[in-house]
C-alpha cells in the first residue's frame, strides 16, 4: 500500500477573478472542511495578488504552476521568470508547490530546483490523456519524477469508462511515495470518493456554488461518504447504474453503515459495459452493488447464482459477493419493497388486518413500465393473485412479461385511453414524471378516479405530478420513496449480514428526501 505520509486531508480546488474573491473561497473552503486551497497560478495576475493571498490564507495553499510554462522546452531568461516566482512563493510561505514534471525536470537540470525544498512540499505531476498505457511504465515514471526531489507525485487522466478509474487505484496502492492519483469527469468520481482506501495522499472537494465535473462537493466527502473513515479494509458497496445523478443511495446507506459501526462506504457508480465492469473489479474489496436502470434485466448474465425470487422476476437489483468463495449472487428487494407498500397502505386504509389473504387478491393491477422495476412489480402483484395488465412502449417486452404472470399485453400508448376497472390498482415503473421531467404523467387524468390507489416507483421528485393528481381524484397514493425505503433495508442486510435499523433509515429519508 502507498501510505506513506498518509494524510486523508481534503483539496478544494478553486479558481476566481479577483483576489478579493480568492480570498473569500479559501474562507469559505475552509469553513466547509477543506484542509487544503488549490491555487493556479493562472489565476494570479500580479506578485502584490500572491503575497496578499499567501500571507493572509486561512489554510494551506498548493499553488499549481502549469499552464504558461506548459509544453516546451525553456531558456535561460524562462527559466530565471519560473524560478523567481517560484522562489516568491515559497518565501511567501506557499506551502506545496505543484509543478508539471517537465518543469521540474528543467529546473532540476539547471540545479534550480533543491532551492525551493526548505519550506514548501514540491508536488511533481503528470497529465495523462488516460491511465491504460501508463501501468506498464509506473514504476519508470514514478522514479523519474521521484528524481526531480519530488515529496509528493501526483497523476491526473481523464476517464472515458469507470473501468480506467482502476488504474488510479493500482497506482496508488503500489505507489512506495505520498501520491494523488484520479481521473476527472463524472466517470472517474470514486476516484476521488475511494482515495483514501488505496491510500491517497488526499482527495479533491468543490466548494458550494463551483461544481466541477466528477469532483464531489467537500460537505459531501465529509458529511455523506464520511471519507476520512474510509482506509483499506473499508468494504465498499456502489450502484451500478446510467444515469447516477439521481441516486439518494449514499445519503442513505453511509450514515447507516456509521451510524451501526459498519466500516463500509457506498458511491454512485456510472457503468457503460457490465461485462467490463464486472471483469475489472473483481476485488473482494468491492462487496455488493444496488442495481439501477437499464442493468436489472442485463445484470442476471453476470452474476454466478441469482435467488429464485430474482430468478423468476428476471432480474436484479442487488449483487452481492459472496465472501466465501467471491461469487457474485443477485437478489431482488424491489419485489417485496414495492408490492408490502401497496398492501400495507390498502389494509391502512381499509382497516383489513387479515394475513391470509392478500388485499390485492382479484384485483386489476394496472402496470405502466416493464422493465426491471416493472417485472418485480408484475410478479409481486401475480403472487398475491392480482390480475395484471402490462403497458409497455416495447410491445415485445410488455407480452414476454405478461405471459409470465399470465396477464394482458398492450402498448404504452393506449394507456392514456384505458378505462380500467372500479378500485384497479395503478402502477408506473416508467421513468415518466421523474426529474428532470416533472410535469408528464403515464395516464389519462381522468382515469384516476377509477383506482383505489396509486403508485409510483419514481422517487425524485418524492411526491410525483401522478401522485397529486391521484390524491386530488382521491385515490390512496404510495410514494416510490417507501419503495426505496424497503428495498434499501432490505439491500442493507444483505450488504453487512446485520439487521438495518429501520427506524434510523426512515428518519434519514424523512429528513432528506
Amino acid at each position: 500500500m502507498g501510505r506513506i505520509g498518509f494524510s486523508k486531508m481534503i483539496c478544494a480546488p478553486l479558481i476566481a477573478e479577483s483576489v478579493e474573491q480568492m480570498m473569500n473561497d479559501m474562507h469559505q473552503a475552509k469553513m466547509e472542511g477543506a484542509d487544503v486551497a488549490e491555487i493556479s497560478f493562472d489565476c494570479i495576475h500580479h506578485f502584490l495578488d500572491l503575497k496578499l493571498l499567501l500571507q493572509n490564507k486561512p489554510i494551506p495553499v498548493a499553488l499549481v504552476f502549469r499552464e504558461r510554462w506548459k509544453g516546451g522546452e525553456y531558456n535561460d531568461n524562462e527559466q530565471e521568470v519560473l524560478l523567481q516566482a517560484l522562489l516568491l512563493a515559497k518565501d511567501l510561505g506557499a506551502d506545496y508547490i505543484d509543478l508539471e514534471l517537465k518543469v521540474a525536470s528543467a529546473l532540476k537540470e539547471a540545479d534550480k530546483l533543491g532551492q525551493l525544498k526548505s519550506t514548501s512540499k514540491i508536488i511533481v505531476s503528470c497529465y495523462l490523456e488516460n491511465f491504460n498505457d501508463l501501468i506498464q511504465q509506473s514504476s519508470h515514471l514514478v522514479d523519474e519524477m521521484q528524481s526531480t526531489g519530488a515529496d509528493i507525485v501526483k497523476f491526473v487522466s481523464d476517464a472515458s469508462t469507470i473501468t480506467e478509474t482502476s488504474k488510479a487505484f493500482d497506482l496508488l496502492t503500489n505507489s512506495q511515495v505520498p501520491t494523488i492519483a484520479y481521473c476527472r469527469g463524472e466517470r472517474g468520481l470514486i476516484s476521488q470518493l475511494l482515495s483514501f482506501k488505496f491510500g491517497g495522499f488526499w482527495a479533491y472537494g468543490s466548494i458550494e456554488g463551483n461544481a466541477i465535473p466528477g469532483v464531489p462537493s467537500i460537505d459531501s466527502l465529509r458529511r455523506t461518504y464520511g471519507v476520512t473513515n474510509v482506509d483499506k479494509y473499508t468494504q465498499v458497496f456502489g450502484l451500478i447504474s446510467k444515469p447516477i445523478s439521481h441516486s439518494k443511495g449514499p445519503i442513505l446507506h453511509n450514515p447507516t453503515f456509521r451510524h451501526v459501526g459498519y466500516n463500509g462506504v457506498y458511491v454512485p457508480m456510472l457503468v457503460d459495459d457490465l461485462k467490463e465492469f464486472f471483469s475489472v473489479y473483481v476485488s473482494p474489496d468491492f462487496a455488493g452493488f444496488s442495481v439501477g436502470i437499464p442493468y436489472k434485466e442485463p445484470v442476471t448474465n453476470f452474476c454466478d447464482e441469482v435467488h429464485p425470487l430474482a430468478k423468476a422476476i428476471g432480474a436484479v437489483n442487488t449483487v452481492i459477493r459472496r465472501r466465501n468463495d467471491g461469487k457474485l449472487v443477485g437478489y431482488n428487494t424491489d419485489c417485496e419493497a414495492a408490492i408490502g407498500a401497496i398492501e400495507d397502505a390498502l389494509k391502512g386504509c381499509n382497516g383489513r388486518e387479515s394475513l391470509l389473504d392478500s388485499p390485492l387478491t382479484g384485483k386489476q393491477f394496472v402496470l405502466a413500465g416493464a422493465g426491471g422495476a416493472g417485472r418485480a412489480l408484475a410478479f409481486g402483484a401475480k403472487i398475491r393473485g392480482a390480475r395484471v395488465v402490462v403497458f409497455d412502449i416495447d410491445l415485445g417486452r410488455a407480452e414476454s412479461l405478461a405471459d409470465a404472470v399470465s396477464g394482458e399485453a398492450r402498448p404504452l400508448e393506449d394507456l392514456p385511453s384505458f378505462q380500467p376497472e372500479k378500485d384497479a390498482i395503478l402502477a408506473n415503473a416508467t421513468p415518466i414524471g421523474m426529474h428532470p421531467n416533472m410535469e408528464r404523467i403515464p395516464v389519462a387524468e381522468e382515469t384516476l378516479s377509477y383506482y383505489e390507489l396509486v403508485f409510483d416507483a419514481v422517487y425524485t421528485p418524492r411526491k410525483t405530478r401522478l401522485l397529486k393528481e391521484a390524491e386530488a381524484a382521491g385515490a390512496i397514493v404510495v410514494s416510490g420513496v417507501e419503495m426505496f425505503f424497503r428495498q434499501a433495508a432490505a439491500q442493507f442486510s444483505l450488504f453487512t449480514g446485520q439487521k438495518a435499523p429501520e427506524e434510523f433509515m426512515r428518519d434519514i429519508i424523512l429528513e432528506k428526501f
